[in-house]
């Protein structure tokens, strides 16, 4: 169970980079850049923090491991290929602001399972901007298969989590990810609402 595991994460996370790029460079999608850097940011010493506080390994928190390449490459991908609106704004910077005092404050108390609750802190700020841009947004701006399959990766990692702070970061992600594609969902309703009105005008004007 424990090999399926870490097959599973590792393959979803690696077919969800893949697709995501994709979409980027296709223009598909336009996903927040400071949400990808802060889950960057975060990811790396969230492991830093589980690894520090007690004798793990990289494959005891798979997920973890996985989303560094995951989120680190999608960041990179969509800093090159990502259009304007993906770019950083004022309260993108605010967040990063928060972010690096956490990770700062953590360097220097080294109370790791402390920073790691913080640290899961951070991975929830990440979602603002997008979360923002998808509230004030006429339409979905993300992909559902996507989103789907990073729900469906810290589940697969439930599976061979080693210690609470693994499990900590796999139902973080699982809740955070199924609100976000309830925003989705939002967002897809809205922007047949508004074909509906913009048919019905154009039918009655004509």
């Amino acid at each position: 169970m424990r090999e399926f595991s870490i097959a599973a994460v590792v393959a979803t996370n690696t077919l969800i980079g893949i697709r995501y790029c994709w979409l980027i460079s296709k223009g598909k999608i336009s996903p927040a850049l400071a949400m990808w850097v802060f889950f960057t940011i975060a990811t790396i010493g969230s492991l830093l923090t589980y690894l520090s506080e007690g004798d793990y390994g990289l494959l005891d928190n798979i997920l973890n491991t996985a989303d560094i390449v995951l989120v680190g490459s999608v960041s990179i991908w969509i800093a090159f290929f990502g259009d304007r609106s993906t770019r950083f704004n004022r309260f993108d910077l605010g967040c990063l602001i928060g972010v690096i005092v956490i990770v700062v404050v953590w360097a220097i108390t080294r109370q790791h399972v402390i920073a790691h609750a913080s640290i899961q802190a951070i991975l929830v700020i990440g979602y603002f901007p997008v979360v923002r841009r998808m509230w004030r947004a006429n339409r979905n701006t993300e992909s559902f298969t996507m989103w789907i399959g990073l729900m469906l990766a810290p589940v697969f990692s439930l599976l061979s989590s080693v210690g609470m702070l693994a499990t900590v970061y796999a139902v973080r992600a699982i809740v955070c990810t199924g609100a976000l594609l309830v925003l989705m969902i939002r967002g897809e309703w809205k922007a047949r609402r508004l074909d509906r009105e913009s048919a019905q005008t154009g039918a009655t004007q004509g």
